[in-house]
């Protein structure tokens, strides 16, 4: 009894060491084990760039379709400001999860990270970012002392993923950041204060790839972040694929029917329904025809018209 109540209470000291530093990549693994591609050597998916680059055409509508259809309802944030807002935000995901300060707690994650050579905390995950990653923050909307990130952790991070941020919170130097070329990010709001001055703790740094909440969503590391039209989807990393496909084929499809709207050939009563037999032979005859003057590239239309049945 005295055995297992020990390993009991060793299994839960571990389990908060884990969870107030970076995740292990054990962890990381099993809980991204429906991923089975390519991972970073901390564990973390890493989506293939080819399907990074399609994701850009990939509307929100489309993502949320794939996703619900999969038992995934939680992937969507809204209600941002949002710096270069005419730009697309896509990348993998590092998160980071903040809550507001507590001395003791912050102290001895602070007095570990500093054991191994760390300065500020709010740094820590910056430091962890490689090209095409996303930083995706849970500031727990603080605002007034609450801004981790100014120009220059924007700059940082930029200088480190070429991307933008997806933060729950306050940043600071908004005029510095929006100076930076590419850095598309989403944030809660602005205040000039910075967090934790004069020995006020208002934030403290809990994990690091952890799964974090987003407002609505809940974000794991290793997520495609896509962020357009003021909004932000977070893809599971096993679904991304299956995503860019059905965005895809939802072009080609729209660009037939609305060409054969134009000329008069179907109504919209027709196209706008389940297709009949006739009108889905009648668009893999379309691709065939227009292979090389679709946005799809041809490998992915000939992949797609192998597996049809028409």
């Amino acid at each position: 009894m005295k055995k297992t109540l020990l390993l009991s209470l060793l299994g839960l000291t571990c389990t908060f060491l884990s969870f107030a530093q970076q995740i292990s990549k054990e962890e990381l693994v099993y809980l991204t084990r429906e991923w089975k591609g390519e991972r970073f050597d901390d564990g973390r998916p890493k989506v293939p760039d080819d399907i990074l680059r399609r994701m850009r055409l990939v509307t929100h509508d489309e993502a949320w379709a794939v996703m619900k259809n999969a038992g995934y309802f939680y992937q969507y944030a809204d209600g941002w400001e949002v710096i270069n807002p005419d730009s697309i935000l896509i990348g993998r995901a590092v998160t980071a999860t903040f809550l507001p300060g507590r001395p003791d707690i912050h102290n001895a994650i602070d007095e570990r990270g500093k054991a191994e050579g760390k300065k500020g905390q709010n740094s820590w995950p910056v430091d962890l970012l490689v090209k095409g990653d996303v930083y995706v923050a849970d500031q727990f909307g603080i605002q007034v002392n609450g801004p981790t990130i100014g120009d220059n952790v924007g700059n940082a991070i930029f200088a480190k993923s070429g991307n933008g941020i997806v933060y729950d919170g306050a940043l600071r130097d908004i005029a510095g950041l929006q100076e930076i070329g590419g850095f598309t990010s989403y944030y809660s709001s602005y205040h000039p204060s910075h967090h934790n001055q004069q020995g006020n703790l208002n934030t403290m740094l809990v994990g690091i790839n952890q799964p974090t909440k987003i407002r609505q969503a809940t974000v794991m590391a290793g997520d495609v972040v896509l962020g357009r039209d003021g909004g932000v989807s977070f893809i599971p990393a096993h679904l991304a694929e299956q995503v860019v496909i059905v965005s895809e084929i939802v072009r080609l499809r729209d660009m037939f029917g609305h060409q054969r709207l134009r000329e008069g050939k179907y109504t919209a009563g027709q196209i706008d329904t389940r297709w009949s037999d006739e009108i889905e032979r009648d668009f893999s005859q379309w691709l065939n025809d227009h292979i090389d003057e679709l946005p799809v590239s041809r490998e992915q239309i000939q992949e797609y018209l192998k597996n049809r049945t028409w």
